[in-house]
């Protein structure tokens, strides 16, 4: 199960928390057995097997067996487009971002900081399949953003601003990400791993100020 914070509810009713349920003891049991065994050596019957449910009841849920694994990848994919929507006023996405990111690291949000068990980093850095997917979702994160930007700044169809000012700021994510992951297949104590993506957070943000620190800025 890709850790997360907590989502928000898809409704109200009995069958969609009871429908919820199901999803998260399906992506739990799965994740638990990749971790032991692989990604690679764990078949969906087995996960079915596991969980007391049928083969197809899995594959109704996830019809991707690497989303057992990314089960929040539709929130992964949305948060950095969310955050410039929420940015305060006066706020550009630039420093909506770093902010964003910051605060993240003090809560541990895995979705915007990439923190996971040991054992978690260490099972999708072992799949060529989990890795390749998980780089799709960046490109869903990536796509978004420059929705978002090209939404808030109105630009227009043709303009290549919110295109390369979401390259450049997804960029800069995907290197934190990335770094997060690397600390905790390394079994950094969180403290040292958040100090860590700290440093490099300034580091990555100060490099685009120049570029992007006016862009997108929110009407006070």
């Amino acid at each position: 199960m890709q850790q997360r914070e907590a989502r928000p509810a898809a409704g109200t009713g009995l069958r969609e928390r009871k429908k919820q349920e199901t999803r998260d003891r399906l992506s739990h049991v799965a994740t638990l057995l990749f971790i032991e065994r692989g990604f690679d050596e764990v078949t969906i019957s087995e996960i079915a097997e596991a969980a007391g449910v049928s083969k197809m009841t899995v594959t109704n849920y996830f019809p991707l067996k690497e989303d057992l694994v990314f089960d929040a990848h539709e929130l992964v994919a949305d948060s950095l487009a969310r955050v410039v929507r929420e940015r305060r006023p006066g706020e550009s996405a630039h420093h909506a971002l770093h902010r964003a990111y910051v605060d993240a690291l003090g809560g541990a949000h895995p979705v915007l900081t990439g923190h996971s068990s040991p054992g978690f980093a260490r099972m999708v850095h072992a799949s060529a399949r989990l890795r390749a997917r998980e780089r799709e979702i960046e490109e869903q994160r990536e796509e978004r953003l420059a929705a978002a930007l090209a939404e808030e700044t109105g630009a227009a169809p043709d303009d290549l601003a919110p295109r390369l000012a979401a390259a450049q700021l997804a960029a800069a994510h995907r290197v934190l990400f990335r770094l997060v992951r690397t600390l905790m297949r390394a079994d950094a104590p969180q403290p040292e791993a958040d100090r860590r993506a700290e440093q490099a957070a300034q580091e990555a943000f100060a490099l685009l100020e120049s570029s992007l620190g006016d862009y997108a800025v929110r009407e006070p």
